[in-house]
């Protein structure tokens, strides 16, 4: 990566320069002078540190200032280990994998939320058990000690898997918003997740495309691609709700205005 690079990396995850030496093993003062623009000619193990925090996203155990975590193998970790990290921190559990989680984007938080009050509504307004909710919440997907997911939008129709730590098993609706950083992870290893779960429906959307991913497990019929001018319909509530994605696109077009 470049300088230039890993400023920007910088902002869109939100961290500081006391985060990123923490994480990093470097000095303060380091992360300073070469994120600042005033070290021209970085160390190449300087680089390394800085692109092991920074780059596209990879699963990475972090530390607390105080004391490390404890170090083990990727693919070791369990909710013992999840359960340590600050709230400030967020991190997914797949498979014993830890996956750093960056700040969400308002496009991102825009997106979610109007989807989500529009399924709420439709839930107020015509009953029934299916109950949607939204991130931040802790999903124990597979209910053991290897995983644990936080979907962007979920909705969960046995409301005796919700219990007041977590949704404990597979929820029957899922979507997740992609960014840059998550998107080899929301469109491989979670699908396949989702799947293998008993996830009934699972939508990706992709804000830069301007794309809805849907995958209808419980109907054999994926994937199927609709644009930002579409009407999506939710198949476990049979149809009967669509979301209007020009109307969600409309709720966000000042953002995609702004950046011409």
């Amino acid at each position: 990566m470049t300088i230039r690079e890993m400023q920007e990396r910088k902002k869109e995850l939100g961290l500081t320069y006391a985060q990123i030496a923490e994480r990093s093993g470097l000095p303060v003062g380091t992360v300073q002078k070469v994120l600042g623009g005033i070290t021209l000619t970085p160390r190449y193990d300087t680089i390394m540190a800085l692109e092991s925090v920074l780059g596209e996203e990879q699963p990475v155990a972090v530390r607390e200032s105080a004391r490390p975590y404890n170090v083990k193998k990727q693919g070791e970790y369990t909710l013992e280990d999840y359960y340590q990290y600050p709230d400030d921190i967020r991190v997914e559990l797949i498979d014993g994998v830890i996956y750093y989680m960056s700040s969400p984007t308002s496009a991102h938080q825009l997106i979610g939320g109007y989807i989500y009050s529009k399924m709420l509504q439709h839930m107020l307004n015509n009953g029934g058990e299916c109950l949607p909710m939204i991130a931040p919440m802790d999903v124990q997907l597979d209910c053991d000690d290897r995983t644990m997911v936080e979907p962007d939008v979920l909705i969960v129709c046995d409301r005796d898997k919700i219990i007041n730590r977590c949704v404990y098993g597979a929820p029957d609706f899922i979507i997740e918003i992609l960014s840059k950083s998550t998107k080899k992870k929301d469109s491989v290893i979670k699908l396949n997740k989702y799947l293998n779960a008993g996830v009934r429906e699972y939508w990706m959307i992709d804000p830069m495309k301007k794309k809805v991913i849907v995958y209808d497990f419980a109907h054999d019929e994926y994937p199927i691609i609709y644009g930002f001018d579409a009407k999506v319909p939710v198949g476990i509530w049979n149809g009967n709700l669509e979301i209007d994605f020009a109307e969600v696109y409309d709720h966000v077009r000042f953002l995609y205005e702004r950046e011409k």
